[in-house]
């Protein structure tokens, strides 16, 4: 017989209050294991919110006055991840480091009661288990996980200027050793299930089908011994051991970050508090550096940077609807058009049909993507089957046979403008009308390139950065014939391909090498100064960029990296122009590290981190060091910011987001600052009017502000909004 006990409501009677929705659910298996199941409601994964430290203390007690419990697994309700980690909208909703550090304490304490809890608990971890993820995994006195490419461990909080809250830091050590702990916290870096295994960060790795029941197994065998640590822990040597090794690992920290990031420093600090004065006092230090850090400018840098790519990863190229592609044809097999086969084929899954003029360019373009699944196979992130099924994906041509059944074409051969607008007129001659062409370039114009087309609303730009696999960044570019629908289509394959995607105008340089143009001219002029090459290099790497301008055009190729700038003299003026003494490096044949000759001497072993000193003869030049670096940095940084402005101000970019994101994953610009916008927020309109204007004073009128900020300096406005 059935009940029905839904409430009978008259008009005098107030309706009911909805059960307050919960994450947790709890289930009592036949064999007296307890499982606990997370499933954020409405939740695509689960992050921890703070709301859920009451939740938990309810689902456990719950669990606790089961009669017949032997013990406890912490399981996911979410196809593809564990816990993704927590909440970052929570950090900013604190105002201060008081309330930041009582948010670490309401996690360690929850984090407490699973650790403290009466009968084993075990955590089955299926897909990502980062951050508060990994720290609720850590508090549980098992973990088990599974074999799965989606499987992945770490601890990423140093990525936005943060360090683990709710008790990582205490307990990573101790589980794994402090040199593997401290690997983990201060590079963010994910582990696989095997490596987690191999280091004792999980019990066991096995195939998911087994998962659960083998995390029961786990519990049900009762309490174990705890496992003697590795070796980095048993080599520690007493208190000589650990001072050598925090020294080191400072060192080699410091190495990196120049000082400019602090969560590396209190991670350091945190950690040899809870080894020296135990426990109680390191979960203290934790809550109290995760509060102040919360609270720093670098951190919430780095969060409106996370934020933001996120968002733009979901983000629409338009209003409209995108067209279905399920197949890419590639134009020319060398280092553009390889890596772009290979992220399509590998990352959208999508098969690829790539042309080249020769067998050479396939095989060339095939190598490539062999060569980057062969490290992913030896480091065991995927199997060689699976490199096999990726490799079928991409086939090679030297005519167009099979482009008739693509559904947008990506060209990547040489900047010249004649033979790109011959790949339009032979890509519609031989593809569907529906077809899309998608140009690499660099710094040719998209309306140009689309001029004799039949179809121009299906003309789209579509800039990649080299080394296409690693470079995060890709520009979208619309000329003003370009229709929405090819828009929509061509930002959503760019998400596919594990791109960032910012659409941009259709203006000289687009937007990254707009502003890099000014950068890298202005580090010439101090090259021509007397200024040493790696004087120079060394004072923008401390600034905060991963390599400094002059070692950058050697990697690019000076050839490569000086193209562009007559195009930019000619559409915006003579402030784009390099030094002309700087001609005489093309002339004497110096393209880089690709021939071995640049800037830098390329010995056949070692670093090549050593200038060419015949180069100052070349030019003319006594090298001099005259300049500090914080002034080197300045003049350079200061072009740059300008130059981001006017990008703004003459829609080459959408917003202020789009030109941060652009700058930092497309150049380097330092993270911590949080791109050009946020830091010309940080130092004030006002602040950096003054700065260009005593450039402007020394140098020239190359620095002379742009009205743009001129303006915002007058009326003390910023970029970006103040938050409430």
């Amino acid at each position: 017989m059935s009940v029905d006990n839904t409430p009978v409501l008259t008009p005098d009677a107030p309706a009911a209050a909805p059960p307050p929705v919960t994450a947790f659910h709890f289930a009592l298996r036949p064999d007296g294991v307890g499982v606990i199941t997370l499933d954020v409601p409405g939740e695509k994964m689960n992050t921890l919110k703070s709301e859920f430290a009451e939740q938990l203390a309810q689902v456990l007690k719950q669990a606790q006055a089961q009669p017949g419990l032997v013990g406890l697994v912490i399981f996911s309700g979410k196809p593809d991840s564990f816990i993704a980690g927590a909440d970052i909208s929570m950090i900013a909703a604190c105002h201060s480091a008081g309330e930041a550090s009582r948010l670490a304490k309401k996690g360690q304490m929850a984090m407490a009661q699973i650790a403290g809890f009466p009968v084993p608990v075990a955590a089955a971890i299926n897909g990502a288990c980062l951050g508060g993820g990994l720290e609720l995994a850590l508090a549980c006195h098992y973990r088990v996980c599974s074999l799965e490419e989606k499987t992945v461990l770490g601890l990423p909080e140093v990525q936005l200027g943060l360090l683990p809250g709710s008790g990582g830091t205490q307990r990573l050590p101790r589980l794994v050793g402090v040199g593997q702990a401290l690997e983990m916290i201060l590079t963010g870096r994910h582990l696989r299930a095997r490596q987690a295994l191999k280091i004792g960060l999980v019990d066991e790795a096995v195939p998911r089908a087994i998962l659960l029941e083998s995390a029961a197994a786990l519990v049900k065998r009762g309490w174990r011994s705890s496992r003697p640590l590795p070796w980095q822990a048993r080599l520690m040597g007493g208190p000589l051991g650990k001072t050598l090794l925090f020294s080191l690992v400072r060192k080699k920290t410091l190495a990196k970050t120049h000082g400019n990031y602090p969560a590396p420093e209190r991670v350091l600090e945190v950690v040899r508090k809870g080894l020296d004065e135990g426990s109680s006092s390191g979960y203290a230090a934790e809550a109290r550096a995760f509060g102040e850090l919360a609270m720093t400018p670098e951190s919430a840098a780095l969060r409106s940077l996370f934020f933001a790519s996120t968002a733009l990863k979901k983000a629409p190229g338009s209003a409209a609807e995108p067209a279905n592609v399920a197949r890419v044809g590639v134009l020319g097999g060398g280092l553009m058009g390889g890596g772009i086969a290979c992220v399509t084929a590998t990352r959208a899954g999508l098969p690829v049909r790539l042309k080249d003029i020769s067998q050479a360019g396939i095989g060339h373009a095939l190598r490539t993507t062999w060569e980057t699944l062969g490290k992913q196979v030896a480091r065991k992130r995927i199997t060689a089957a699976r490199r096999s099924r990726q490799m079928q994906l991409i086939t090679g041509t030297t005519t167009y046979q099979g482009f008739g059944q693509v559904d947008l074409v990506i060209e990547a051969v040489f900047e010249d403008l004649a033979l790109k607008q011959q790949m339009v007129a032979e890509v519609e001659q031989h593809a569907a009308p529906h077809t899309i062409f998608a140009s690499n370039t660099s710094s040719l114009p998209i309306a140009q390139i689309a001029a004799q087309a039949q179809r121009p609303q299906q003309v789209i730009g579509l800039h990649y950065f080299s080394p296409v696999d690693k470079m995060p960044l890709v520009e979208v570019i619309p000329h003003a014939g370009t229709d929405a629908r090819t828009l929509a289509t061509t930002v959503r394959l760019a998400q596919q391909q594990g791109k960032t995607a910012i659409v941009v105008a259709d203006r000289a340089g687009f937007y990254v090498n707009r502003i890099l143009a000014p950068y890298i001219n202005e580090a010439a002029r101090c090259l021509l100064e007397g200024e040493p090459i790696d004087h120079i290099d060394r004072a923008l790497v401390k600034f905060g960029f991963p390599v400094g301008p002059i070692r950058l055009l050697d990697e690019v190729g000076i050839d490569v990296g000086t193209k562009i700038i007559p195009v930019l003299v000619r559409e915006l003026g003579p402030r784009f122009a390099a030094p002309e003494a700087f001609d005489a490096v093309l002339k004497d044949g110096r393209k880089g590290r690709k021939n071995r000759s640049g800037f830098y001497l390329y010995p056949a072993r070692g670093k090549a981190d050593k200038p060419d000193p015949s180069l100052y003869a070349l030019l003319g030049v006594t090298p001099r060091a005259a300049l500090t670096d914080a002034q080197l940095a300045e003049r350079c940084v200061m072009m740059m910011l300008n130059e981001a402005v006017r990008c703004l101000d003459e829609q080459v970019i959408r917003s202020a987001r789009d030109g941060d994101i652009g700058a930092v994953f497309g150049i380097g610009f330092p993270p911590f600052l949080g791109g050009p916008f946020r830091y010309l927020d940080r130092l004030g309109a006002a602040e950096a009017v003054n700065r260009l204007r005593a450039l402007e004073g020394r140098y020239g009128e190359r620095f002379a502000p742009c009205g743009r900020l001129v303006s915002m300096a007058e009326a003390q406005q910023p970029f970006y909004p103040a938050e409430p």
